[in-house]
């Protein structure tokens, strides 16, 4: 009966803009989650990226609880030493120099949008401020970044939008070198187009685009909102392509639970950002930036090595798994592709009456586990995944 109050009570109060399992989640421990009945099911989501060392770590939660408990808010007319820590970690381990915090990865990409206009225009002068993205990207659902989205489907009923953004192919170079004209400030993609189907982009037209950009100073905006903090096996998925941005935005995983965005700049972009350019009235907060630390905390080299050896060990045993035809993306940002015939939509369901948790991107299953999921954990999955497939 829990089940059904609360998703009667749902049902009521809260706008009908999620199309939801017909699951309650009450708990969750590790990569355990628990719905309101105690039924446990392997967690392959982490809330689509976000719980990063998976339900309730104990670092996590003594960091966060202790901080709540000295000062959970105050306003950015102060200073607080946990966002300052979390700004030198992040510039260190990235190598950027200055940090704006926000809520979320499209207030994140907003503040990025403003930080590129905001340079290129003190810079060049009030024409220069169109900014290109790449088609089947994805950028948040406030008017700019749903704009800055290269997905039609997203655009529908929210006309009109704001001016001076364009789409160009992902890993056509001649496409996008056509488009930079001379209003042009930035280009900002993905390493790995999340809700575009888990596609990472070309080596070489990645380093074409920066050859490119480099030449005409325009700003160079990588959107590591899913793919960061890890995700990829490196911290930033960019550092793959050995590209250094001159933006890069996160969230999700950063705050390890809680919602956090930062937008990471170079010392000349963020010397344009002069006081009142911006702000955020929960940007920094003190509770979430001491989780964010601890999930820092947690990321050593040891750390890594796990996401990287169960990258392949998951890639490898998806790959064999009867009906699948292609394994895309990079380290544990997963897209799993079927023969014609296989839904994804429907290889989630059975998953989950299974037990165990996955996603979807377009036609593909999508598979964004915690980074602290174990050799069993995998097998487990994998299993799962097995059985339903064999009997698709």
């Amino acid at each position: 009966m829990q089940t059904e109050k609360v998703i009667r009570r749902d049902l009521k109060y809260i706008m009908h803009t999620y199309n939801r399992s017909p699951l309650v989640l009450e708990r969750g421990m590790g990569m355990t989650a628990y719905d309101a009945e105690g039924n446990a099911y392997l967690d392959f989501t982490s809330g689509i990226g976000v719980n990063s060392l998976g339900y309730c770590h104990p670092a996590w939660v003594a960091a966060v609880a202790e901080q709540a408990g000295r000062l959970q808010h105050t306003s950015n007319l102060y200073y607080t030493a946990p966002d300052a820590k979390l700004a030198k970690r992040l510039c260190r381990r990235t190598g950027m120099d200055q940090v704006f915090f926000g809520n979320s990865g499209a207030e994140a990409n907003e503040g990025a949008i403003k930080c590129a206009r905001k340079y290129s225009v003190t810079t060049f002068g009030p024409d220069r401020n169109k900014v290109l993205t790449l088609v089947n990207s994805f950028h948040g659902r406030t008017l700019a970044t749903l704009t800055a989205t290269g997905q039609d489907v997203f655009h529908r009923d929210f006309g009109p939008f704001p001016g001076n953004f364009a789409y160009v192919a992902a890993n056509d170079f001649d496409a996008l070198k056509a488009a930079a004209d001379d209003t042009v400030c930035a280009v900002m993609m993905e390493m790995v187009q999340g809700e575009g189907g888990v596609v990472a982009l070309d080596p070489d037209y990645v380093h074409q685009v920066e050859s490119f950009c480099r030449e005409r100073d325009i700003l160079i905006v990588v959107d590591e909102v899913q793919t960061g903090v890890g995700r990829t096996g490196t911290f930033l998925a960019c550092q793959h392509y050995g590209l250094k941005p001159d933006i890069v935005t996160l969230a999700k995983g950063l705050g390890g639970g809680l919602p956090i965005g930062a937008v990471l700049t170079t010392a000349k972009v963020g010397a344009a950002m002069g006081p009142g350019s911006h702000g955020s009235t929960f940007g920094g907060n003190p509770v979430v930036c001491a989780g964010a630390c601890a999930v820092l905390d947690t990321m050593d080299d040891d750390f890594m090595k796990n996401v990287n050896d169960r990258a392949v060990q998951l890639r490898a045993g998806l790959a064999a798994l009867p009906h699948v035809t292609s394994v895309t993306g990079l380290g544990l940002m997963v897209g799993v592709a079927f023969e014609e015939g296989i839904q994804a939509a429907d290889v989630r369901t059975a998953c989950e009456h299974a037990g165990l948790l996955v996603l979807t991107a377009k036609d593909r299953l999508r598979l964004l586990p915690p980074l602290i999921l174990t050799e069993q954990d995998v097998t487990t999955a994998l299993n799962i995944l097995a059985g339903v497939l064999e009997n698709a």
